[in-house]
């Protein structure tokens, strides 16, 4: 004969939402459905960070669930148990009694159980004559299959969250090593570039990585490195694929981006009129290999440093800053509005700007710079310019200018040792003739 069900607690222990919650949740579970409790257990135990559970209240409910005499748990049967304290305790590996009711409470929170506490406190099953069990106060195991689905779904979640940190985990490991060997690769090959902000930029991105951090920090970090490696890269294949330009040069005697700009003394509308020839199919290979990427902003700076005085505070930070500077030095270098607007269509405003800092930066070599800047313009419109051999020159005569420079001093004090005449032989000179 079935009496009521129990819907709260014995004792002083309160009745929660939570729990009445749970209840609701163990009353929708589909008619019929069936479960294995152990492959269940394993989801659970797979997300407990997720749903709240503990490890010790993992291992009850794994001592609970072994008081179920069938591997599958199914809405046909019986789905409350009703170990006392001590049997719990037992198959606990010896729990005390204190952290058992405790983490059966975090159990009951986490909405894995349902209480179904006798009038008295006592857990027991009464049976009928055949052996059937009529009525079980106890632990009711029902949202266990009712949720079996989110448990899943949990578990499988969990699973891809590990999956994603251990690629980000790997990627960070891997950009780390790329960046430094290729920084140091760069400094002992001589390659022009401020390395010294490359270091201090990738100084400051390891620096703020925690010693415990989660997948969101470390992604972050990455996109912030992959942006380094970028640049870096940039700078070394630029480097190579000019270096071998040059070698190409010194074989066929002219290449397309080293045009003499002395040689423009025509005025800017006899420039526009007159049509270059076009470069060899060869040059034009040379140019399809050069990065597609656009130039690193770092590496515009310490290629064209006077475009900084044409900035507002005299520094530039951003792309938008170096535009604006690249307004500046416009009227001042005597380039007029329309051949400034023809170059930024024809390369795009920011290309446009680099070339303009450039034309500034050997402002001193070049006779016109509005008819340089419209001769380019054309080879743009024709595919033959690209502005990467134009600030890697600028970058190997800036490095060019440093050796120099330091080899000055060396070779000053060198020139100061000659011979030395000694004290008898001035003596010698000075006597008068006989």
């Amino acid at each position: 004969m079935q009496t009521h069900i129990t819907t709260t607690p014995f004792g002083r222990r309160p009745m929660t939402l939570g729990q009445m919650a749970s209840q609701v949740a163990a009353k929708s579970m589909p008619e019929g459905a069936a479960v294995e409790k152990w492959k269940v257990f394993r989801s659970i135990r797979e997300a407990r960070d997720l749903i709240g559970a503990t490890d010790r209240s993992l291992a009850i409910l794994n001592a609970l669930l072994s008081f179920h005499p069938d591997s599958e748990l199914s809405g046909e049967g019986t789905l409350i148990v009703w170990p006392s304290n001590e049997q719990l305790m037992a198959r606990a590996n010896g729990m005390p009694p204190t952290t058992l009711r405790r983490h059966l409470a975090v159990l009951v929170d986490c909405g894995l159980i349902v209480r179904r506490d006798s009038p008295n406190g006592k857990r027991f099953a009464r049976k009928g004559r055949g052996g059937q069990v009529e009525q079980a106060y106890g632990f009711d195991l029902s949202p266990i299959v009712a949720r079996a689905e989110e448990f899943e779904q949990l578990a499988e979640a969990v699973q891809a969250e590990k999956k994603a940190f251990k690629v980000a985990k790997e990627r960070l490991t891997l950009l780390r090593r790329d960046v430094v060997k290729m920084i140091d690769a760069g400094i002992e090959e001589g390659v022009p570039g401020n390395w010294g902000r490359v270091q201090q930029i990738y100084q400051e991105i390891i620096g703020r990585l925690p010693r415990s951090a989660p997948r969101q920090v470390l992604e972050s970090l990455c996109e912030d490195l992959y942006e380094l490696w970028t640049e870096v890269r940039d700078i070394l294949e630029s480097f190579t694929k000019t270096r071998k330009a040059d070698a190409n040069e010194s074989h066929s005697g002219r290449h397309i981006q080293n045009s003499n700009p002395d040689s423009i003394s025509e005025s800017e509308h006899g420039l526009r009129k007159e049509k270059e020839a076009g470069g060899t199919a060869e040059e034009n290979d040379n140019l399809r290999s050069l990065p597609k990427r656009e130039l690193p902003l770092g590496i515009v700076l310490d290629a064209c440093p006077d475009i900084a005085d044409m900035a507002q505070g005299g520094g530039i930070r951003h792309w938008r800053d170096f535009l604006a500077a690249a307004e500046v030095a416009r009227p001042m270098l005597g380039v007029s509005p329309s051949a400034w607007r023809e170059a930024c269509e024809a390369m795009g405003e920011v290309q446009a700007a680099i070339t303009l800092a450039a034309i500034l930066q050997r402002a001193d070599q070049i006779n016109s710079a509005g008819g340089y800047l419209r001769s380019l313009t054309d080879k743009a419109r024709e595919g033959q310019f690209s502005t990467w051999p134009m600030v890697m020159a600028l970058l190997r005569a800036k490095l060019d200018a440093d050796k120099k420079a330091a080899r000055a001093p060396a070779e000053a004090a060198d020139a100061g040792k000659g011979w030395e005449v000694s004290d008898a032989l001035l003596k010698t000179l000075k006597k008068p003739k006989s």
